[in-house]
């Protein structure tokens, strides 16, 4: 897998991949436009024939500029298993560090466990802690649909120092 920043020719692709995997999907406008201001805080990653594997979505935050917030996490099935949404993650907060942000920010709703265990296991290996509190309740979403949208817990993983060795020279 090849990481790179997104371009705007990637935006139709990450809104389709959005959808099949079952995530909360913007127009394809909001991906397209995300690709143009806001690749440079995101990632996305290419199979060897450069097809769009998986994405990650993220900003700063305008009244907090020392922390990153990550918008979405998506992976094609026929990837999964592969730790490919960790190494996205490890791009991002190398990336983070370097630009001398302290913590970084997402929301996950309560029973999305695949999430949590990325995130916490992220804090680990940075050397710091994941603290999770509640952000919005199912009464911050519109009603309508199928299903009421879920809870979203706020995952605020910090301060950031150094990043602590890993066998590496």
């Amino acid at each position: 897998m090849r990481l790179s920043h997104p371009s705007v020719e990637d935006g139709p692709h990450m809104w389709r991949l959005a959808g099949a995997t079952g995530m909360d999907v913007n127009s394809p406008y909001a991906y397209t436009l995300w690709c143009r201001d806001f690749a440079n805080s995101s990632v996305v990653a290419r199979d060897a024939d450069g097809r769009l594997a998986a994405y990650v979505t993220g900003y700063v935050r305008p009244d907090d500029p020392d922390t990153y917030f990550l918008w979405q996490v998506a992976v094609d099935s026929a990837y999964r298993g592969q730790r490919l949404a960790r190494r996205m993650l490890d791009f991002i907060g190398d990336r983070i560090t370097e630009r001398g942000m302290t913590h970084l920010e997402a929301t996950v709703t309560p029973d999305n466990a695949a999430s949590r265990a990325l995130f916490a296991s992220f804090a680990r290996d940075r050397g710091t802690e994941a603290v999770w509190s509640p952000l919005f309740g199912v009464e911050h979403f519109p009603a309508g649909g199928d299903t009421p949208h879920e809870p979203e817990d706020l995952v605020r993983i910090g301060p950031f120092g150094p990043r602590p060795s890993q066998g590496r020279d």
